[in-house]
């Protein structure tokens, strides 16, 4: 279960964001000044030069389209130069969306929240949980969503890959980088910051779908959109530890609104001694299958632009040698 350094792609942590500070600032002051229709307007030509300076982003879009094509059988996605450029603006618009989130120009009221039922008693007997995400739509809603309830909401990142986007929302509010705990791999020391965070009430958000910035990245593989691919344990491990509720939380956005859902994966996860890795891979399986039914449902909002389905070469990671 502990996956080998490989040559080939490159870790996530290592590719640059489509976001240029500069560039964003400019989309967004269309975006709201002149509105949607003129941000797609400006928006397509910096795709198009995006589409032919990136290859890397490019390509992992087409893999992506076409295991998904494969897979869904009668789903009409046509993994070609276009569907990639939609794919793309899909990413864009979301950022857009998150700007305007912040600097209080988004209608909450086009949010739906669904299961939020599951986290209304560990809310009210204020019992911490740990949320597993991951990058599929908006998540900015449900930061948003959990300061509007009152609910502490510490959400684990790396600061490194995403500092441009995350100083951007800074400058448009001060509480978009409001507990915001940045992590390479759960450390001893981390752990017991979290289970401090967990025991006063409040909750963790971790991502479920990116492998850990490690030189030996621990994984299991699990099938997704037909293939094996590798997906992080450092989730139900971290659960683990916390002996806590573990929820998935995924955003979509659909024709006329955006949707988060809730969904309870275990009251308490407990991890034997004998048979570990296979209780992992299981809670991966589950996580992957829950993954693949909302891409399914939203197959251009999944961004995640490097080659999901291989270990990357770990060993050339930024710092890590």
């Amino acid at each position: 279960m502990r996956g080998e350094p490989v040559g080939g792609p490159r870790h996530w942590a290592r590719l640059n964001e489509i976001t240029f500070v500069g560039g964003t600032r400019l989309l967004f002051w269309v975006g709201r000044v002149l509105g949607r229709c003129a941000f797609r307007v400006v928006l397509y030509p910096v795709l198009l030069w995006y589409f032919l300076t990136r290859p890397t982003a490019r390509d992992s879009s087409k893999r992506y389209l076409r295991r998904l094509a494969a897979f869904a059988g009668p789903l009409r996605i046509t993994p070609g130069a276009i569907t990639v450029l939609r794919h793309f603006a899909s990413f864009a618009e979301t950022l857009l969306d998150k700007m305007l989130l912040w600097s209080g120009l988004f209608s909450t009221d086009l949010v739906e929240v669904h299961g939020s039922e599951k986290i209304a008693a560990p809310i009210r007997k204020k019992r911490g949980a740990l949320l597993i995400c991951c990058h599929l739509g908006n998540l900015e809603l449900c930061r948003l969503a959990s300061k509007q309830a009152g609910l502490k909401l510490t959400v684990l990142i790396h600061t490194k890959h995403s500092r441009r986007f995350n100083w951007l929302l800074a400058q448009l509010n001060r509480e978009s980088q409001l507990n915001l705990m940045q992590v390479t791999e759960i450390s001893p020391a981390t752990a017991v910051r979290l289970s401090e965070k967990i025991a006063r009430g409040e909750f963790i958000a971790i991502a479920g779908d990116r492998i850990p910035v490690s030189a030996r990245p621990r994984v299991a593989l699990a099938s997704f959109l037909g293939e094996p691919a590798p997906f992080p344990v450092g989730p139900y491990i971290l659960a683990s530890l916390l002996q806590c509720p573990v929820y998935l939380l995924f955003s979509v956005r659909t024709a006329g609104a955006w949707e988060i859902h809730f969904e309870l994966l275990r009251d308490s996860i407990r991890l034997p001694q004998k048979g570990r890795d296979e209780a992992l891979a299981q809670l991966v399986a589950e996580y992957a299958r829950r993954l693949e039914n909302f891409c399914l449902r939203a197959p251009l909002q999944w961004f995640n632009f490097y080659d999901f389905w291989r270990l990357p070469a770990m060993d050339k990671v930024d710092g890590l040698r």
